[in-house]
Parts: structure tokens; sequence; C-alpha cells
């Protein structure tokens, strides 16, 4: 067993830098621009962010890396966030991350199928591959519909 000096010596203790929950404490928080309160929408999303998508979260325990209730979730101002958060969790929702993050929102469209928005690539005109085939068989039908009167007529 190595004593305390040769513990230090042959590359133990301050040599490693701080422990894991100092760590923790110092790097969890991120303080961004001015602050402001957000609004209902914004809290709720963040509410459904990260109770749905943070790895960090557990609905027993809270946040797990620092062993306490999730800071994100009673958030009322904007000004500081979440390290993981905010690096992590924060881009699957790029219209609220413009909105918190103060940059420019991205333009988003509404999809054709169902109506929710999202941000297209190129002329994608569908948010998912599921709106995308409802939207081709509405068309087919609309089409196969149209055919069969000039048919009859």
């Amino acid at each position: 067993m190595l004593s305390e000096s040769d513990y230090h010596t042959k590359g133990g203790g301050s040599n490693f830098g701080s422990t894991w929950p100092e760590v923790a404490r110092q790097a969890m928080i991120v303080c961004i621009g001015d602050s402001r309160e957000l609004t209902r929408p914004e809290r709720t999303a963040i509410r459904k962010l990260v109770t749905d998508m943070c790895a960090n979260y557990d609905r027993d325990y809270g946040c797990l890396p620092l062993n306490a209730p999730c800071y994100m979730l009673g958030k009322w101002w904007t000004g500081s966030y979440c390290k993981y958060f905010t690096r992590a969790v924060l881009p699957l929702d790029p219209v609220l991350e413009a909105s918190l993050l103060g940059r420019e929102a991205p333009v988003s469209d509404s999809c054709a199928s169902c109506g929710k928005p999202f941000i297209p690539q190129g002329k994608q005109a569908y948010c998912s591959a599921a709106c995308k085939a409802e939207g081709n068989r509405r068309k087919s039908r609309e089409r196969m519909r149209k055919k069969r009167q000039r048919k009859w007529v």
C-alpha cells in the first residue's frame, strides 16, 4: 500500500485535478446573455425536452450528475442553463434554441400532411416519412378520383 507522500509523487492525488462532484458543480451551469422571464410555451418546451430527451434526468432522482433536482425544470428566467442541456438536448428544438440563446430563428414550414412546424431540408414538404406516405396516399386517391370522373363523363 502506498503512503500519502508516495501517492502524490507517483501520479495520484492533486495531479488528477478536481474530483467529479467539484467538476460537476462547476461545469453544469452556463450563463448566456441577458436575463428575461421565460414564456409559458418556453417553460413547457423545456420541461418536455428534459423529461423526454435528457440522458442525465431520471424521474425518481432528478439530475443524475448533480444528484439533485433538475435545475432546468424549475427555470423561470433566461440567462443560465445546464451545460448538457444546452449542448445535447436544446439543439433538438431549433426554434426554442434560437429563442433562448438569442439567435435568429431558423425558417420553419408547416407539414403538408399533419400541419406541424418543421425545418425543411431542401424542397422537403413533409415532416416525417409517415407524413410523406400519408400525403402520397391522399394525392393518389385524389388523382384516381379525377381519373374515374373523366372516364364516366
